[in-house]
C-alpha cells in the first residue's frame, strides 16, 4: 500500500500558475505510475496527466502545453505544473498511483489503486 498526500493548491488569478506535489509513502515510489485527475463540484472524476514507469508522460487535451507532470524520486514525490490557469481549471486536484502490474488505460479512475485525499484549486476570473 502506498500512502498519498496532495498539497500546493490555493486560490490564483486567470493566468496564474500553481506547482502542485503528491508526496508518497508506504512503499517504493518509483515502482509506480502515477496521474492527476480533478474533480469539479456536480461533475466526475476526470483525468488530467499521468507519467508512466517509461517516463512517458500524458495529458488531457485541455491542459496540453499548460500542465506539466514530473517527478522526484528521490523525494518520493510527483508534481504537477500548472501554468495558464482558467476558471475552468477550478477543481479538487487528485494524486493517484498504480503498481507497475496494472494495466488498463491510464486515464481512466479505475484503473489506479491509490489515491490521495486531494487539494482544491480555485482560479478566479
Amino acid at each position: 500500500q502506498v500512502q498519498l498526500v496532495e498539497s500546493g493548491g490555493g486560490l490564483v488569478q486567470a493566468g496564474g500558475s500553481l506547482r502542485l506535489s503528491c508526496a508518497a509513502s508506504g512503499r517504493a515510489f518509483n515502482t509506480y505510475a502515477m496521474g492527476w485527475f480533478r474533480q469539479a463540484p456536480g461533475k466526475e472524476r476526470g483525468f488530467v496527466a499521468a507519467l508512466l514507469l517509461s517516463g512517458g508522460t500524458y495529458y488531457a487535451d485541455s491542459v496540453k502545453g499548460r500542465f506539466t507532470i514530473s517527478s522526484d524520486n528521490a523525494k518520493s514525490t510527483v508534481y504537477l505544473q500548472m501554468n495558464g490557469l482558467k476558471p475552468e481549471d477550478t477543481a479538487v486536484y487528485y494524486c493517484a498511483a498504480r503498481p507497475a502490474s496494472a494495466g488498463g488505460r491510464y486515464d481512466r479512475t479505475y484503473n489506479y489503486a491509490h489515491w490521495g485525499q486531494g487539494t482544491q484549486v480555485t482560479v478566479s476570473s
